[in-house]
């Protein structure tokens, strides 16, 4: 059961999503009992005998996946605690998935207590991604000039040629620029619409908060420009979480999903239990799968970021945000989709995305189901998918934005708004 937190989707392609039966998804991990079962199993087995042993080598994956399943259902307790603190004695021996998790599972479930830990690991870290994940927990609580400045020059000093990770040179953009960038406003959004109506290409826009506490709405416009609509001629809006469970930066690995253009590849079925078997969206990065990415001629006279820019108009070139897809792939970050949940929302019933379940960083949409016998009760994901297929084309992109820092959901009152302005 500790593997459902780690296993890899296995994907099995739909010819025709469009047709497939609401009535006919089922899934016997939502059941009532084994909601029961595999809850008891992590929290007895996963987490706290785990973290009674004594931590070495033939214990350490268990002290990681324990770390991995408090990050993704954000649990916290005295136990949790202690095998952290087990893990912070040992930290120098550990291998770098485990510092990871570790890591991951305190940025995630305990914002600002360990702050002087952090603060000794982060002087004497000597892996990238590791001091990133650092530099980010210790920002996230003062984001001042004078604490961004010193972990800059902390960074210059441990990492003088830092230009050669990406993951660092993406640290140093968010260091210097995040605080700034969630108050500018976007460039115009009809622009966008306009330009991607005459590419004749299908696009989705998934609007989102810069806060990613608060779910987000997702629209298609189809390969003519017309927006997606039901039989009466309203807009048709889906809800989506763009929030990760650790809340991470976008260029971290399991960090909320990045803003920027993700390539469409059609849609598949899921066997991770915690997916589901829901008809999925399937998306790539630049940079991580460059040979299926363009959908549009590939300039090999220009460079990749100039490629990526053509799919913009032109007032949103210089939009910093919309390049983060572009250096999350550069860094390594993969599979992102865009899918449904069959987690148990009740883990997260005190935060203001309830009922939506966090990902790894996927775009998660809202999915209830029956605890008796498995059936889907309501799928917001399912009639995604259902809507894209609707009308012709299996290809195309998916642009997530966000649109301001408000915090609140994005509302359909919002999206129509922009909608109505194209029109």
């Amino acid at each position: 059961m500790v593997k459902l937190l780690l296993a890899v989707a296995i994907l099995i392609s739909l010819k025709s999503v469009a047709q497939f039966p609401p009535k006919g998804i089922h899934s016997d991990f939502v059941l009532y009992q084994k909601r029961i079962a595999f809850d008891k199993y992590m929290r007895e087995q996963t987490i706290k005998a785990a973290f009674a042993q004594p931590l070495d080598s033939n214990t350490e994956e268990k002290y990681r996946e324990a770390c991995w399943a408090i990050s993704q259902f954000l649990l916290r307790s005295t136990e949790i605690q202690k095998g952290f603190r087990v893990l912070f004695n040992s930290y120098a021996t550990l291998e770098e998935d485990t510092r990871r998790s570790l890591i991951e599972a305190i940025y995630a479930v305990y914002p600002v207590e360990y702050k002087t830990e952090i603060n000794e690991l982060i002087r004497n870290e000597s892996v990238p991604k590791l001091f990133a994940m650092q530099a980010a927990y210790l920002y996230r609580m003062d984001q001042s000039t004078t604490n961004t400045g010193n972990l800059h020059a902390l960074m210059l000093k441990q990492f003088p040629g830092y230009t050669e990770y990406p993951v660092l040179t993406e640290l140093e953009k968010y260091l210097q620029t995040h605080r700034s960038l969630v108050t500018q406003s976007t460039p115009a959004i009809v622009s966008l619409f306009n330009y991607r109506k005459q590419s004749g290409q299908k696009t989705i826009y998934s609007f989102q908060r810069w806060n990613r506490d608060y779910p987000g709405l997702a629209i298609i416009q189809n390969e003519d420009g017309s927006f997606a609509k039901d039989s009466m001629g309203k807009l048709l809006v889906f809800q989506q979480l763009a929030r990760s469970a650790s809340d991470l930066p976008y260029f971290l690995t399991n960090g909320s999903t990045p803003q920027g253009i993700y390539s469409i590849q059609g849609t598949a079925i899921s066997r991770q239990n915690l997916i589901g078997p829901t008809p999925n969206i399937q998306l790539v990065m630049p940079g991580e799968a460059d040979s299926v990415f363009w959908h549009s001629p590939y300039d090999s006279a220009r460079t990749p970021l100039e490629n990526y820019f053509n799919l913009l108009p032109a007032s949103w070139r210089g939009y910093a945000p919309i390049t983060e897809s572009f250096y999350a792939g550069k860094i390594g970050r993969t599979e992102i989709i865009a899918h449904g949940t069959t987690i148990d929302p009740d883990y997260y019933k005190d935060k203001p995305f309830y009922p939506l379940t966090p990902t790894m960083g996927c775009l998660c949409a809202r999915e209830s189901w029956n605890i008796f016998n498995g059936t889907l009760l309501q799928s917001e994901q399912f009639n995604f998918s259902k809507a894209f297929l609707a009308t012709p084309g299996v290809a195309g992109y998916l642009i997530v934005i966000n649109l301001d820092n408000q915090q609140k959901m994005v509302e359909r009152g919002e999206i129509e708004k922009l909608v109505a302005a194209f029109l």
